[in-house]
Order: structure tokens, then C-alpha cells, then sequence
């Protein structure tokens, strides 16, 4: 046999056969192999050799690859909170402020969350599938994006004026929010909280009066603080307070439960009422930004709206599955509809539910509501409603006209005494049905919140105070954020029957 260093002419035959000459052996392969065989090989091993090049440079490019540790990488958002003071609930209640406030502190850096981005946004995946049932991600990329928008776009530089002389504010209306924001950003905590007893915050001088009682409620306190800053474009992004609303967004993630009851805000004296006011701020923070740092903690708010929702009634009140009421739903209703228009999941399970327990309070037809039966209560009516309106009652639906003669009849609360509670939810149903009825409701209460905010004197220059009920309970915090919430109108949302507005409604 050959050795394997053999040259291919020093064959020994199989038989005992003269051995044929190099020359005619490869004659012979040559002729007895077909053409075509031969142009098959050797463009196979051409296409093998080009296959293969580019794949041996790369292993030898990947072998020439060092770790440099000094080498400058692309920065990856990391958050950070070293600035912050600890948030101590403990220490959150005391028998009297100090005099001044130290100015907060507040970091550059985007808000902070402890969240892992997958666990909070599968969270309650068990309940349904979510995957049908939200609005594409695209559908903001496309070319009407910023016709259309997604029902927070009224709020930015480009469209708000336009849509505030159109829908009847003023110069007046504007300075009034203005001045409003501005008292808002200066009772701030160093901590990025708010606090019903706004004398905590004060970084002014002179005695301040009108301040709430719940003390303890750090959630709903920085809620009320932070949504009229989102109402009228300023975020954690852009805006003249985006220190202020990062501080803000960063404390209410950090007051959020992310063990044992995952998403919750809720507090003993705030308990659900705390909870869809913080989860309102946290999607309306992240439908207006995109911030992904957001996503998982407003997905996780709103998963804990699902959880806790009456699996019988449809509805929520102040314990987790417990049957519910008109004035909490209308809270934790507009939360999911903020994180439907931010693109998060909201199950069509719980919409159907919803719409359940407002049929179980309606009366009149669905025109008039009340509080945990049927009923016509002024301020039940107006939550019931814009609740339809979201839902996707049409303008011409009979009980919807009904429901909104019923309210232009009452009018706005006006006066010393005034509910600005149901002057937050009856303007807003007023406005998105627009025509005459509003024309004639806007006037009134534009001009009584006008005349009525404090304009000179510190340190409450730019609030406002009403007494009576829970407003005495809230505080001058609380009547300042929703009087301006209320001036917001204009444009913190795109009106629902307008021909510009997004098709929104829930997924059903």
C-alpha cells in the first residue's frame, strides 16, 4: 500500500496490471467522469472557499479583541437617588412644622425604580390575556401621530395654545395656572413628596392657614402635586419643573409597594382614592414621556387596579375586592384610561366590569348616578358620565344629553363653600360635550377660579381655599391642584368628540 506522503501516480493496482503512465491515467479520470460532474465540484468548492473566507477573518478579528476598561462606552440611563433624602413614614407625623423648609434637593437624574421591568408588567397576566386587547405601539408613529395623538398631546408646546383659545380659556385662565404651579413647586418636601399639610413644604414666609389633615397620606399628597404639572406639559423630561416632577415621580415609586402587594399606593388614610390618583400620575408621566424607566411601575399600578377589583359588582372601593362605590371607580376608571393612552395593558375584563357596576348605580336611564346605589347625586352624576364618555357612549346618546342638561342645570359650584370635586369631573364632561351648555358653564367657572386664587401675600399667593366637608379635610393643597386641574381642561386632554381626537376607547 501507498504511504500517506505518496504522490496520486504511485498507485499500486488492485490487480495484476501494468501501471499506466500519469499522463494517461488522468486522460482516462478526465474522459470517464462527465463534464458536468466535474463544473459541479468545482464550483462547490469555489462557493466553500467564499463561504468560508469571511467567517475565518471575523474569528481572527474576534481574537484580536482586548477588554479595555478605560475605553469610553455608550452610557447606559442608570438612576440615581443619592440626593434624595430617605422617605421615613414614621417621621412623617408630627405635631408642628418647622418654621422653613430647607429648599429640596432635588438630582438630574431621571426617576429611579426598583422594578424589574418583565416581573411588574406580567404581574396579573393570569387574569387575561393582554395581548389583543392594547392599542399597537405604531399606531403613535404614524403620520397623523401628532394630529391625532394619544389624548395628552393638547398638553404640549405645539398644540396648547391653539386648543386653549378654542375651547375658552384666557390670558387670565393661563396666569391663574401659572401662579398656581408655581405654589405647588414651592410647599415640595426636600424628600420630592407633597404633604396635605402643605405648612411641611412652605419655603416661604408667613404664616400659612387652610391645611389638610391627612398628614399621613404621602401618596395621594405627591399625586395632587405632580398631576397639575403634568396637566400642563411640564414632566420629568422638559418643562421649567422637571426637577420637581422627577423628585415627584422618584418619591411615588419609592412609596410604592413592591413586595408582598406589588404596585400598590395605597395608605391607610388615602387607602384606593390614594392608589388611582398615584397610578393617574404614573401613566399620564409615561404616556406623555415614553420613558421606559416608567413602564414597569404604572404597568404594575395598574395590574393592582385589576387585582382589586370586585369580581361580582365590577367596581372598587376602599379594600381590595370590596363591592364598590361611584367616587372610587371614577378614580381608579381613569387611571386605566391614562395607561390605555400611554399603550399599557389594561384587561378587556375589567372594563367590561366597570361598565357592570355603572349600570348597577345608574338612574334615569344612565343619565343620573349615584354613590353606591341608584341615585341622582350631582357629584355621582358627573363621575358616572365621563365615565360613559370614556367607555365609548356616543354624543348622541339620549341618556348622555339628559345627564348633561341635568348638570348645566345645577351649573358649577360656585361660591365660598364651593366642591371642587365636582367642579373637577362636571367641567370635564361639560367640555368634551362642548356647544352652547359649555360656552355658558366655562364662563362661570373660569371666571370664579380667576377672581377666587389668591393673587398677593405669602406664603399662599397663587392657591386657592374653599371650605366645607372634605375640602377643609384637603386643604389648600388639595383645592389648589384641582382648581387647576380644572383651568387644565382646555387642553389636558383631547376633547373625545372632537374630529381630531384619537379613537380611544377601551378595548372591548
Amino acid at each position: 500500500m501507498a504511504t500517506p506522503n505518496a504522490p496520486q501516480n504511485d498507485i499500486e493496482p488492485d490487480h495484476e496490471e501494468e501501471v499506466r503512465s500519469p499522463v494517461s491515467s488522468r486522460f482516462l479520470l478526465l474522459t470517464a467522469v462527465p463534464s458536468w460532474l466535474v463544473s459541479l465540484v468545482v464550483h462547490f468548492l469555489l462557493i466553500l472557499v467564499l463561504v468560508l473566507l469571511p467567517v475565518a477573518q471575523k474569528m481572527n478579528q474576534q481574537r484580536e479583541i482586548t477588554v479595555d476598561d478605560t475605553a469610553d462606552a455608550e452610557e447606559i440611563d442608570e438612576f440615581v437617588m443619592e440626593e434624595f433624602e430617605p422617605i421615613d413614614e414614621m417621621k412623617l407625623d408630627f405635631d408642628k412644622p418647622p418654621e422653613q423648609m430647607e429648599e429640596a434637593v432635588i438630582a438630574e437624574e431621571n426617576i429611579v425604580s426598583d422594578f424589574q421591568e418583565m416581573e411588574a408588567a406580567t404581574q396579573q397576566l393570569d387574569l387575561v390575556d393582554f395581548a389583543d386587547q392594547t392599542a399597537p405601539f405604531s399606531d403613535m408613529m404614524t403620520d397623523n401621530a401628532g394630529l391625532t395623538g394619544n389624548g395628552t398631546s393638547g398638553r404640549g408646546q405645539a398644540t396648547r395654545t391653539k386648543m386653549l383659545s378654542e375651547g375658552g380659556g384666557n390670558g387670565g385662565s393661563e396666569a391663574a395656572v401659572v401662579n398656581g404651579i408655581k405654589w405647588i413647586a414651592d410647599h415640595q418636601l426636600p424628600d420630592g413628596t407633597w404633604n396635605f399639610d402643605h405648612r411641611r413644604g412652605a419655603k416661604k414666609p408667613g404664616e400659612s392657614k387652610n391645611f389638610g389633615e391627612f398628614s399621613n397620606s404621602p401618596r395621594a399628597a405627591t399625586a395632587m402635586g405632580l398631576l397639575p404639572f403634568l396637566g400642563s406639559g411640564h414632566t420629568h423630561k422638559e418643562g421649567k419643573y422637571k426637577k420637581q416632577v422627577n423628585a415627584g415621580l422618584t418619591a411615588l415609586v419609592r412609596l410604592m409597594q413592591v413586595r408582598g402587594r406589588e404596585g400598590s399606593l395605597v395608605e391607610s388614610q388615602g387607602n384606593m382614592y390614594s392608589h388611582g390618583l398615584g397610578s393617574i400620575a404614573l401613566c399620564e408621566a409615561y404616556a406623555m414621556t415614553q420613558d421606559k424607566n416608567l413602564m414597569a411601575p404604572a404597568q404594575a399600578s395598574l395590574n393592582y387596579i385589576v387585582a382589586c377589583q370586585d369580581p361580582v359588582g365590577g367596581g372598587w372601593r376602599y379594600k381590595p375586592r370590596q363591592a364598590g362605590d361611584t367616587s372610587v371607580v371614577g378614580w381608579q376608571l381613569m387611571a386605566l384610561k391614562s395607561g390605555h393612552m400611554g399603550y399599557l395593558e389594561v384587561p378587556r375584563n375589567t372594563i367590561a366590569g366597570s361598565m357592570k357596576f355603572l349600570d348597577s348605580v345608574q338612574s334615569d336611564g344612565g343619565a343620573k348616578y349615584g354613590y353606591a346605589d341608584p341615585g341622582a347625586k350631582t357629584s355621582m352624576t358627573a363621575v358616572g358620565l365621563l365615565c360613559r364618555m370614556y367607555l365609548g357612549w356616543k354624543k348622541e346618546n339620549p341618556s348622555l344629553e339628559k345627564g348633561v342638561d341635568f348638570l348645566a342645570a345645577q351649573g358649577p359650584s360656585l361660591g365660598g363653600g364651593a366642591n371642587m370635586y365636582y367642579n373637577y369631573y362636571a367641567t370635564q364632561v361639560m367640555r368634551h360635550y362642548g356647544g352652547a351648555k359649555w360656552e355658558a358653564w366655562n364662563v362661570k367657572q373660569r371666571d370664579f377660579l380667576i377672581n377666587t386664587q389668591v393673587k398677593e401675600g405669602q406664603p399662599e399667593a397663587g392657591s386657592w381655599h374653599f371650605t366645607g366637608g372634605f375640602t377643609d379635610k384637603g386643604g389648600r393643597l388639595y383645592n389648589t391642584s384641582l382648581s387647576l386641574l380644572t383651568l387644565e381642561v382646555y387642553y389636558r386632554h383631547l376633547p373625545i368628540y372632537k374630529t381630531t381626537a384619537s379613537e380611544e376607547d377601551f378595548p372591548l
